[in-house]
């Protein structure tokens, strides 16, 4: 996918300062549409297992409450031409600089039983046990998001106070973290399909409930500027090289 610079001089400084930018309708709707089909078949899929198992819970996934895909990468290669295109490269040499790895991707469903779809604040950095460089996350609604369906909230660096990694605490009876306990509500993130809200693995954030009739679909794909190890030294999610020296390898 060909595109001109689509990254302004204002969102380098707005994501140096305050660790995120949005790109407004940043996806031409032939590739939304791919995106939007891959995240279907992958949902269907979860559920005709969820129903050969005779359980509405699959991992952590829950049927119509929310439903996630780690890694579709691995078994979707399709999603590649997207992950690794000229856009993404854009928006890696713009955050993190000329070297960037796939980390990390996910399609993200929050589903219209309003339970279990409500995130807390934290930092995708909260998640790695282990010193690293900071990464980048590019989230992508799939659908218009609004404060109503469950869009994301972003807390800018000089109103979080830090812009390096917190400990996080376990949030009782989930696998979700906690790093912020202050008032401040953030930066909603209210925009239409295919927009492309960046932003920094060491910048807050959080999401809430999912309160219309409709499916709330995003798809998460992460960078890093270097290979990113477990507690154990063991590898984290994926170590796919993209950019080297600024020049793609992929």
């Amino acid at each position: 996918m060909n595109t001109r610079s689509v990254v302004s001089e204002e969102q380098r400084l707005q994501y140096r300062e305050e660790g995120y930018f949005v790109l407004e309708g940043a996806i031409p709707d032939a590739q939304l549409g791919v995106l939007r089909d891959e995240c279907a078949f992958l949902i269907r899929e979860q559920e005709a297992e969820m129903d050969r198992t005779g359980s509405d819970i699959l991992n952590l996934s829950r049927r119509n409450s929310r439903y996630f895909v780690f890694l579709p990468y691995r078994n979707r290669p399709a999603l590649g031409e997207f992950i690794f295109s000229d856009l993404m490269a854009e928006i890696c040499r713009a955050t993190i600089g000329n070297s960037a790895k796939l980390f990390w991707e996910q399609f993200v469903v929050k589903g219209t039983d309003k339970k279990g779809a409500e995130f807390p604040w934290h930092q995708d950095s909260g998640y790695v046990d282990r010193a690293h460089t900071p990464y980048v996350n590019a989230w992508i609604p799939l659908d218009d998001v609004t404060e109503e369906n469950g869009t994301i909230y972003i807390l800018p660096f000089s109103r979080a106070g830090t812009r390096e990694r917190v400990e996080h605490n376990p949030l009782p009876g989930s696998n979700d973290r906690v790093g912020y306990f202050g008032s401040d509500p953030g930066v909603s993130v209210v925009a239409r399909a295919g927009s492309i809200a960046v932003f920094s693995s060491v910048s807050f954030h959080r999401s809430g409930v999912n309160a219309t009739k409709a499916m709330r679909r995003a798809y998460s794909i992460q960078f890093s500027p270097e290979t990113v190890l477990d507690a154990d030294g063991s590898l984290k999610g994926l170590d796919v090289p993209f950019l080297e020296n600024g020049k793609r390898v992929r």
